[in-house]
């Protein structure tokens, strides 16, 4: 591991040599680092282990957005919209500073959790966020500002800036009234809220438009229009779903059944959207990669579905007395949506390669373990048989996540490092 970070570190010091397949395996090297940090955290009910569980927990979750989605995002967006613009000096600073705020993260919250350097770096990452929006919407190539697919990727940079208020929020609240606060918790789901519902999934979104437009693709303007604004309502009122865990007014009740009911119709206008050009995606993907995005389709819909129900105060409460239901969700969303689709475009774009086998063992574990982990949740709910290893189970299982996902990274070295590299 030592190691590791010695080459890693040693690397995004180098930035300028990078290319997109060089950055993206150190990207990929941050999801393997998470699925070993989720693998620790599964063996603190398995056996003693002598650290802070708060600390690698704060650590896992971080490493997740930031690390593995924030970057890989980033990727895509120069990637797709900014390639070729120019300004390589401070894009390549840009990057720089985003990898060595989140080392300092990476070091820093295991040791501390919420504390002076892990603020300090988060602090920074957060600063870095704004230059790269800004960054990227003044260079945007004027070919690009009237499509419907920057439309999108503009928005979710505007839901990255704004998730960011809730990130500002946690260090005072943290200070005046504590992490167990209702403050607290309302700043952190307005983070997640609008960096996952917003941000990740618009600009995932807008690459496929984008990749559909250069393929002078035509979609209907009215559908486009009426997704736009169902999608975007929907995510807005929807942050009032993670707010009901506190038993508030019934109107936050209502205002997050709303945003669900939009956001539902949101998504059946995307695949509407879709829908007629289903022939043309096969051609552009490979068998296996169109497999990933109708499956990460389908956990889509359970997600949304999932939303609405969450809305009704006795599943809102069923939710947050049985954590299960909310860790079950979180890695749906993480590792069987937003994680295959962006696996997918990075190998359209040749930022990486991966194949059947390591992707299915990676699949194949993350269907195991969530089906464990809900069953857990309704075993406790419907008072159901539960195994007295339970946690074992889950443990060993979790064992394949760094497998597939060393698997994944080591396998894509040799192709980063090749002697015809295409420049970041």
């Amino acid at each position: 591991m030592q190691k590791f970070f010695y080459l890693n570190f040693k690397t995004i010091c180098s930035i300028n040599l990078l290319s997109f397949k060089k950055h993206t395996v150190v990207v990929l090297g941050y999801f393997f680092i998470i699925s070993l940090l989720g693998l620790l955290l599964r063996f603190f009910f398995v056996i003693p282990v002598n650290w802070n569980f708060e600390h690698l927990l704060h650590t896992h979750s971080h490493v997740s957005l930031l690390g593995w989605l924030f970057l890989g995002m980033s990727l895509i967006i120069y990637r797709v919209f900014l390639k070729g613009c120019g300004r390589r000096k401070t894009k390549n600073h840009i990057f720089l500073v985003f990898n060595i705020s989140f080392v300092g993260m990476l070091i820093a919250f295991p040791l501390q959790g919420y504390g002076l350097y892990s603020i300090a770096f988060s602090t920074l990452y957060l600063l870095t966020t704004y230059w790269f929006s800004w960054f990227t919407i003044k260079n945007i190539p004027e070919e690009i500002k009237d499509t419907f697919s920057w439309k999108l990727a503009r928005m979710g940079l505007f839901y990255l800036v704004l998730s960011s208020f809730g990130t500002w929020a946690i260090g005072p609240i943290s200070a005046s009234a504590g992490t167990d606060s209702f403050w607290f918790n309302d700043a952190l789901y307005f983070f997640l809220h609008f960096l996952y519902s917003g941000f990740f999934f618009l600009i995932l979104i807008s690459v496929l438009f984008r990749i559909l437009e250069k393929r002078k693709v035509r979609f209907s303007k009215d559908l486009q229009d009426k997704f736009y604004v169902y999608l975007n309502t929907g995510i807005f009122l929807s942050y009032f779903l993670s707010v009901i865990w506190k038993k508030p007014s019934l109107i936050f009740y209502f205002l997050g059944i709303i945003g669900a009911l939009y956001q539902i119709y949101g998504y059946f206008l995307f695949f509407k959207i879709l829908q007629p050009h289903k022939k043309e995606f096969q051609k552009i993907f490979s068998k296996y990669s169109y497999f990933l995005l109708k499956l990460a389709s389908a956990l889509l819909i359970i997600r949304i579905l999932m939303q609405l129900i969450s809305g009704f105060p006795y599943f809102a409460e069923l939710a947050f007395e049985f954590k299960g239901f909310i860790i079950g969700y979180l890695h749906m969303v993480f590792l069987g949506i937003l994680t295959p689709v962006l696996l997918v475009l990075m190998a359209h774009f040749k930022m990486l390669k991966f194949s059947g086998k390591n992707l299915n063992l990676f699949l194949f574990t993350f269907l195991i373990t969530e089906f464990l982990i809900f069953y857990q949740a309704f075993a406790f709910w419907l008072k159901l048989p539960q195994s007295a290893n339970h946690f074992k189970i889950l443990a060993g299982f979790s064992c394949l996540f760094p497998i597939a996902l060393g698997w994944l990274l080591f396998g894509n070295l040799k192709l980063a490092f090749s002697k015809k590299q295409e420049g970041l």
